[in-house]
Protein backbone atom coordinates (compact mmCIF):
# COMPACT_ATOMS: atom_id res chain seq x y z
CA UNK A 1 0.00 0.00 0.00
CA UNK A 2 0.93 3.69 -0.18
CA UNK A 3 2.40 5.51 2.72
CA UNK A 4 2.59 8.94 3.64
CA UNK A 5 5.48 10.35 6.50
CA UNK A 6 4.44 13.31 7.99
CA UNK A 7 7.87 13.86 9.92
CA UNK A 8 10.61 13.12 8.03
CA UNK A 9 13.22 13.30 10.63
CA UNK A 10 15.09 10.17 12.60
CA UNK A 11 11.80 8.44 13.42
CA UNK A 12 10.63 9.42 9.96
CA UNK A 13 13.20 7.75 8.30
CA UNK A 14 13.44 4.98 10.45
CA UNK A 15 9.36 3.91 9.63
CA UNK A 16 10.33 4.16 6.08
CA UNK A 17 13.05 1.35 6.06
CA UNK A 18 10.30 -0.72 7.92
CA UNK A 19 7.43 0.35 5.43
CA UNK A 20 9.60 -0.67 2.65
CA UNK A 21 10.86 -4.19 4.41
CA UNK A 22 7.52 -4.75 4.39
CA UNK A 23 7.01 -4.13 1.06
CA UNK A 24 5.36 -0.49 1.22
CA UNK A 25 5.32 2.10 -1.62
CA UNK A 26 5.87 5.84 0.35
CA UNK A 27 4.17 8.40 -1.65
CA UNK A 28 4.84 11.16 0.45
CA UNK A 29 7.89 12.58 2.72
CA UNK A 30 7.39 15.43 4.41
CA UNK A 31 8.98 17.70 6.79
CA UNK A 32 8.07 20.88 9.05
CA UNK A 33 8.22 22.64 5.02
CA UNK A 34 4.97 21.34 4.42
CA UNK A 35 2.59 18.95 3.43
CA UNK A 36 2.14 18.51 -0.75
CA UNK A 37 -1.72 17.82 -0.84
CA UNK A 38 -1.40 15.73 -4.03
CA UNK A 39 1.03 13.43 -2.78
CA UNK A 40 -0.61 12.88 0.64
CA UNK A 41 -4.18 12.51 -1.53
CA UNK A 42 -2.55 9.28 -2.89
CA UNK A 43 -2.03 7.72 0.71
CA UNK A 44 -3.91 4.66 1.12
CA UNK A 45 -2.86 5.81 5.41
CA UNK A 46 -0.54 8.48 7.11
CA UNK A 47 2.11 7.88 9.75
CA UNK A 48 2.52 11.31 11.53
CA UNK A 49 5.42 12.23 13.80
CA UNK A 50 5.99 15.95 14.46
CA UNK A 51 5.48 17.90 17.22
CA UNK A 52 2.51 19.09 19.72
CA UNK A 53 2.21 22.51 17.41
CA UNK A 54 2.05 20.95 13.98
CA UNK A 55 -0.30 17.13 15.17
CA UNK A 56 -3.49 18.88 15.20
CA UNK A 57 -3.50 20.58 11.44
CA UNK A 58 -1.77 17.87 10.37
CA UNK A 59 -4.49 15.56 11.44
CA UNK A 60 -7.10 17.53 9.64
CA UNK A 61 -5.07 17.96 6.37
CA UNK A 62 -5.42 14.07 6.57
CA UNK A 63 -9.57 13.97 7.45
CA UNK A 64 -10.28 16.67 4.94
CA UNK A 65 -8.27 14.54 2.43
CA UNK A 66 -9.77 10.91 3.65
CA UNK A 67 -6.27 9.62 4.30
CA UNK A 68 -6.69 7.53 7.49
CA UNK A 69 -3.49 8.83 10.10
CA UNK A 70 -1.99 6.75 12.64
CA UNK A 71 -0.39 9.38 14.82
CA UNK A 72 2.63 8.98 17.15
CA UNK A 73 3.02 12.87 18.65
CA UNK A 74 2.03 13.75 21.54
CA UNK A 75 1.53 16.39 23.85
CA UNK A 76 -1.58 17.58 22.27
CA UNK A 77 -4.37 15.34 23.19
CA UNK A 78 -6.30 18.39 25.17
CA UNK A 79 -7.26 18.38 21.63
CA UNK A 80 -7.93 14.81 21.30
CA UNK A 81 -11.98 14.41 21.97
CA UNK A 82 -12.75 17.11 19.63
CA UNK A 83 -10.57 15.46 16.90
CA UNK A 84 -12.18 12.05 17.57
CA UNK A 85 -15.81 13.70 17.39
CA UNK A 86 -14.58 15.57 13.98
CA UNK A 87 -13.48 11.97 12.46
CA UNK A 88 -16.49 9.98 13.50
CA UNK A 89 -18.46 12.60 12.00
CA UNK A 90 -16.45 12.82 8.41
CA UNK A 91 -16.37 9.36 8.20
CA UNK A 92 -12.44 9.10 8.58
CA UNK A 93 -10.22 6.74 10.30
CA UNK A 94 -7.89 8.15 13.39
CA UNK A 95 -5.27 6.09 15.26
CA UNK A 96 -3.17 7.92 17.97
CA UNK A 97 -0.74 6.09 20.31
CA UNK A 98 1.35 7.65 23.30
CA UNK A 99 4.15 4.76 21.77
CA UNK A 100 3.74 2.23 19.16
CA UNK A 101 5.81 -0.32 20.28
CA UNK A 102 4.09 -3.44 20.58
CA UNK A 103 6.35 -3.92 23.66
CA UNK A 104 5.40 -0.98 25.40
CA UNK A 105 1.55 -1.59 24.67
CA UNK A 106 2.09 -5.60 26.16
CA UNK A 107 3.71 -3.39 29.31
CA UNK A 108 0.77 -0.67 29.13
CA UNK A 109 -1.73 -3.99 29.95
CA UNK A 110 0.65 -5.11 32.96
CA UNK A 111 0.80 -2.10 34.53
CA UNK A 112 -3.11 -1.87 34.40
CA UNK A 113 -2.96 -5.47 36.02
CA UNK A 114 -0.55 -4.83 38.54
CA UNK A 115 -2.74 -1.52 39.32
CA UNK A 116 -5.62 -3.29 39.63
CA UNK A 117 -4.11 -5.98 41.38
CA UNK A 118 -2.17 -3.70 44.32
CA UNK A 119 -5.60 -1.76 44.64
CA UNK A 120 -6.51 -2.99 48.17
CA UNK A 121 -3.42 -2.54 49.69
CA UNK A 122 -2.45 1.55 49.94
CA UNK A 123 0.99 0.74 51.60
CA UNK A 124 2.18 0.08 48.32
CA UNK A 125 3.08 4.15 46.97
CA UNK A 126 3.27 4.14 43.41
CA UNK A 127 6.27 6.01 41.31
CA UNK A 128 6.77 6.16 38.04
CA UNK A 129 10.20 7.01 36.24
CA UNK A 130 10.73 7.80 32.49
CA UNK A 131 14.58 8.51 30.46
CA UNK A 132 14.07 9.67 26.98
CA UNK A 133 17.00 11.37 24.60
CA UNK A 134 17.84 14.82 24.99
CA UNK A 135 16.23 15.88 21.60
CA UNK A 136 12.47 15.07 23.28
CA UNK A 137 10.73 18.26 23.49
CA UNK A 138 7.81 17.50 26.30
CA UNK A 139 8.08 16.25 29.79
CA UNK A 140 6.85 13.81 31.15
CA UNK A 141 6.42 11.28 28.54
CA UNK A 142 3.10 11.13 26.58
CA UNK A 143 3.74 6.96 27.47
CA UNK A 144 4.26 8.04 30.94
CA UNK A 145 1.13 10.23 31.33
CA UNK A 146 -0.89 6.77 30.10
CA UNK A 147 0.48 4.74 32.64
CA UNK A 148 -0.27 7.10 35.88
CA UNK A 149 -3.62 7.29 34.07
CA UNK A 150 -3.95 3.85 33.69
CA UNK A 151 -3.04 3.29 37.55
CA UNK A 152 -5.09 5.96 38.89
CA UNK A 153 -8.50 4.08 37.25
CA UNK A 154 -7.51 1.39 40.05
CA UNK A 155 -5.91 3.38 42.63
CA UNK A 156 -8.63 5.28 44.13
CA UNK A 157 -6.32 7.01 46.79
CA UNK A 158 -4.87 9.00 44.03
CA UNK A 159 -6.24 12.02 42.20
CA UNK A 160 -4.07 13.08 39.80
CA UNK A 161 -0.48 12.68 38.71
CA UNK A 162 2.26 15.16 39.10
CA UNK A 163 5.64 15.52 37.82
CA UNK A 164 8.36 15.36 40.17
CA UNK A 165 11.81 16.86 40.50
CA UNK A 166 14.98 14.98 42.36
CA UNK A 167 13.81 15.31 45.94
CA UNK A 168 10.98 16.82 45.14
CA UNK A 169 8.01 15.39 46.83
CA UNK A 170 4.26 15.36 44.98
CA UNK A 171 1.13 17.10 46.47
CA UNK A 172 -0.75 14.99 48.64
CA UNK A 173 -2.66 12.18 46.74
CA UNK A 174 -1.09 12.73 43.46
CA UNK A 175 0.98 9.78 41.63
CA UNK A 176 4.95 11.30 40.92
CA UNK A 177 6.17 10.96 37.51
CA UNK A 178 10.08 11.59 37.14
CA UNK A 179 11.24 12.59 34.08
CA UNK A 180 15.56 12.45 32.94
CA UNK A 181 17.05 13.19 28.99
CA UNK A 182 19.95 11.89 28.84
CA UNK A 183 22.24 11.30 25.47
CA UNK A 184 20.79 8.24 22.98
CA UNK A 185 18.57 7.12 24.99
CA UNK A 186 15.31 5.99 22.97
CA UNK A 187 13.20 5.37 25.60
CA UNK A 188 13.07 3.49 29.33
CA UNK A 189 9.97 3.45 31.89
CA UNK A 190 9.79 2.02 34.94
CA UNK A 191 6.52 1.61 37.41
CA UNK A 192 7.72 0.89 41.05
CA UNK A 193 5.36 0.17 43.93
CA UNK A 194 7.30 0.61 47.21
CA UNK A 195 6.57 -0.39 51.37
CA UNK A 196 8.08 -0.29 54.20
CA UNK A 197 8.98 -4.36 53.99
CA UNK A 198 9.07 -4.64 49.70
CA UNK A 199 9.29 -2.98 46.56
CA UNK A 200 7.79 -4.19 43.25
CA UNK A 201 9.05 -3.10 39.51
CA UNK A 202 7.98 -3.66 36.05
CA UNK A 203 10.05 -2.04 33.56
CA UNK A 204 10.39 -1.66 29.46
CA UNK A 205 13.63 -0.44 27.71
CA UNK A 206 13.65 0.54 24.12
CA UNK A 207 17.09 -0.75 22.44
CA UNK A 208 16.39 1.74 19.27
CA UNK A 209 13.61 3.38 17.08
CA UNK A 210 12.81 0.52 15.51
CA UNK A 211 10.39 -1.32 17.94
CA UNK A 212 8.82 2.54 17.10
CA UNK A 213 8.25 2.22 13.43
CA UNK A 214 7.09 -1.19 13.24
CA UNK A 215 3.91 -0.55 15.42
CA UNK A 216 3.38 2.73 13.28
CA UNK A 217 3.41 0.63 9.97
CA UNK A 218 1.25 -1.92 11.81
CA UNK A 219 -1.39 0.75 13.06
CA UNK A 220 -1.44 1.86 9.44
CA UNK A 221 -1.77 -1.59 7.84
CA UNK A 222 -4.92 -1.55 10.39
CA UNK A 223 -6.43 1.41 9.87
CA UNK A 224 -6.26 1.78 6.08
CA UNK A 225 -9.51 -0.19 5.32
CA UNK A 226 -11.19 0.75 8.25
CA UNK A 227 -13.27 4.00 9.69
CA UNK A 228 -13.41 5.10 13.16
CA UNK A 229 -11.25 5.97 16.22
CA UNK A 230 -8.63 2.89 17.33
CA UNK A 231 -6.05 2.37 19.98
CA UNK A 232 -2.89 -0.14 19.99
CA UNK A 233 -5.26 -2.20 21.83
CA UNK A 234 -7.01 -2.52 18.58
CA UNK A 235 -4.21 -3.67 16.28
CA UNK A 236 -2.99 -6.22 18.62
CA UNK A 237 -6.26 -7.31 20.25
CA UNK A 238 -5.19 -6.77 23.68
Amino acid sequence: MKIAIIGYGKMGREIEKVAQMREHEICGRFTSEGINQEQLAQAHAAIEFTHAAAAVDNIRSCLALGVPVAVGTTGWYDQYETLAEETRQKGGSLLCASNFSLGVNLFFALNERLAALLAPYPQYKPAISETHHLQKKDAPSGTAIQLAQQALQHLDHYQNWSLVEGPQSPPPGHLPIAAHREADVPGTHQVRYDSAIDSLQIEHQAHNRQGFALGSVLAAEYIATRKGVFTMKDVINI
